[in-house]
């Protein structure tokens, strides 16, 4: 055998016995008996496959931590479907690599079928809380992002110091946060949802957060340097974008890319144009904060 297919084997192997371990332990967590009993047969067939690798590899490994703790980190931060999603669709990601040992392992192209089938019943499976609430998070974050940037970006040059932009800019966010958490309230229960109150403080809390990230580089940041300010908030905007879609695409198994464009697109446009209009309105009213 190769030393690069040997190479390969043991990775797989650890691969395989690290994402036992980490579905063990979620399922351990899950109070939803369905859930839990889908995830234990999961970790058993991952743990076969690890020892049908060590059959080839002649070598034991052990699972790593590392990327276990990582990953249980992650699902206080983000929710286990998030992480069970990001396992799944990392496995086995170059299917090409596999199907070159398939000289060496017979029993490649069912370990093949039963990852597919793993990742079919997880997403049939997934019904985590927080997930019946991305529309009101995407609501209060998108809301945001839009017009928290417009507005900063806007004051940015009325104002030219940081200090009154990140005061402005914090009144402005607490004002909107509470007016979004209770128009959304409204909304979802003129639509007849139970869980209104709950849906409108995911609004809330997003939109909420994004005014704290995009305030930030005003309060950190000396009184005149405000252009420095207003990059670094366009920065973290795009940056907020990105995460947050990348999680949406990941959870809901969508394409990327054009929700992010579409979003930082936006946004982005918004943020131009209230910069254009604080930038007119300073030269037409002469206006000097000193």
């Amino acid at each position: 055998m190769r030393d690069e297919n040997l190479k390969l084997m043991l990775r797989f192997q650890r691969d395989e016995l690290t994402a036992s371990v980490v579905y063990a332990h979620f399922a351990k967590r899950l109070k939803d008996q369905k859930n839990r009993v889908l995830l234990e047969k999961i970790s058993k067939d991952e743990a076969r496959h690890a020892q049908i690798w060590q059959k080839y590899t002649k070598r034991t490994v052990r699972p790593c931590w590392i990327r276990l703790i990582w990953y249980t980190f992650l699902t206080y931060v983000l929710g286990y479907t998030f992480v069970v999603k990001v396992l799944e669709n990392g496995e086995y990601t170059g299917v090409q690599e596999i199907k070159t040992l398939e000289k060496d392992v017979p029993e490649v192209n069912d370990i093949i079928v039963q990852e597919k089938e793993h990742e079919r019943r997880l997403i049939e499976m997934l019904d985590e809380d927080r997930l019946n609430y991305v529309g009101a998070m995407v609501l209060g974050l998108n809301d945001a992002l839009v017009e928290l940037t417009g507005t900063i970006a806007g004051l940015t040059f009325v104002l030219t110091n940081t200090t009154l932009i990140a005061l402005a800019g914090i009144i402005t966010g607490i004002a909107a946060t509470l007016s979004m958490a209770a128009s959304n309230y409204l909304a979802e229960r003129a639509d007849g949802n139970p869980k209104a109150l709950k849906a409108s403080i995911y609004t809330g809390i997003a939109y909420l957060v994004t005014v704290v990230f995009l305030v930030l580089p005003y309060l950190l940041a000396p009184a005149h340097m405000y252009l420095q300010a207003l990059s670094c908030m366009i920065g973290i905007a795009i940056l907020t974008i990105f995460l947050f879609n990348y999680y949406i695409a990941t959870v809901r198994s969508e394409r990327f890319m054009p929700r992010f464009i579409e979003m930082a697109s936006i946004s982005l446009s918004v943020a131009l144009i209230s910069f254009l209009i604080g930038l007119l309105a300073k030269l037409c009213f002469h206006i000097d904060v000193g």
